[in-house]
């Protein structure tokens, strides 16, 4: 037998034997993917389907009571609050002008112009501030215009402490904080219990303060996932919670505080770095188009993919991180 014929056979056998390999489980799916989170400095994967915990670990020395920083995925509380706000009539809707309430804005030709939807799409061409570097209210709402509204993607914390100061000014009449608001209307109902929630001058920290377990972060999820009910109470419109994921004409692959599966066109921002800014080329997973997520550094996410039911908590210590590999191995078993 010559050498083309044992190669030809080689690959005959290969092919039958991969056509007779059984797919994998839904758990050895989740410990495929949970895996990856280990050898990547993970501290925790969690998986929720309906209303059910399905796969739950702990990793590299965590344990399931120790809360974790969100780092940016705190800021799609803000979205959640702005969509509550809008319900209680503080405002209007998310094309309401954000100088209408900080009405310092007003006599400023860009400022002036900027809607609470541009803000917290962080399409309002509002200098963003450095990452990591968060603002007091007061400093936040002192950030200049560089671009016209609407033009121009850019990510970091200034627009979300300029949304702080919005609320607050919102609330003023009511006599409650904006931590009180976000309690009351949210967190209370699902029962979220947050572990610690920086803050700066009193008022917390709203593009990076939260630390939360994986049981705390998915009840979030899973309120994101059932658009806006719990315990069959439908705490927050679905149809304004529906708007909170539309990407901007600026940038399609982020909402209004969520990243989406799709695409961006921002080459001219800034540099993100890390895997979001892989997002920002590529998308998050194949086959689940309505996924979206909060994401932070050192790799925090919350998967929330309607369409399967299904809310997904990571959390890690930073390390490499690729959201389409992990996310591969989650929902269709194959690693790279």
């Amino acid at each position: 037998m010559n050498k083309f014929i044992l190669i030809i056979l080689a690959v005959f056998i290969t092919v039958c034997n991969s056509f007779g390999q059984k797919p994998l489980s839904e758990t050895e799916r989740f410990k495929l993917a949970a895996d990856y989170s280990r050898q990547n400095r993970g501290v925790s994967v969690l998986v929720m389907k309906g209303d059910k915990i399905v796969f739950e670990e702990y990793q590299n020395g965590n344990t399931v009571d120790r809360p974790n920083f969100l780092a940016s995925g705190t800021k799609s509380f803000s979205g959640v609050m702005a969509a509550a706000a809008i319900d209680d009539k503080l405002i209007k809707d998310l094309d309401e002008k954000v100088a209408d309430t900080i009405t310092e804005w007003k006599s400023d030709p860009r400022r002036s112009k900027i809607t609470i939807r541009q803000l917290l799409s962080l399409t309002s061409g509002i200098d963003a501030g450095q990452i990591g570097r968060v603002p007091s209210y007061a400093d936040a709402i002192k950030s200049s215009a560089t671009h016209e509204p609407g033009t121009y993607f850019e990510y970091g914390p200034a627009p979300f402490q300029i949304f702080g100061e919005l609320i607050t000014r919102k609330l003023k009449p009511k006599n409650e904080s904006v931590m009180a608001y976000l309690k009351r209307r949210i967190l209370d109902p699902i029962g979220l219990s947050v572990g610690f929630w920086r803050s700066v001058d009193g008022q917390p920290l709203l593009p990076q303060g939260a630390s939360l377990t994986a049981r705390e972060w998915v009840k979030f999820g899973q309120f994101l996932k059932d658009n806006g009910k719990w315990n069959g109470k439908q705490l927050v419109s679905k149809k304004i919670l529906d708007e909170l994921v539309v990407g901007s004409k600026t940038n399609p692959a982020y909402g209004i505080t969520f990243w989406l599966n799709q695409k961006g066109q921002d080459p001219r921002g800034r540099s993100i770095g890390g895997a979001v800014e892989g997002i920002m080329k590529n998308g998050i997973a194949e086959g689940v188009s309505d996924l979206f997520m909060a994401a932070g550094a050192g790799n925090q996410r919350l998967y929330v993919i309607r369409s399967l039911d299904m809310v997904i908590v990571r959390q890690g210590n930073f390390g490499t991180w690729d959201d389409t590999e992990f996310m591969r191995r989650m929902l269709t078993g194959v690693a790279k």
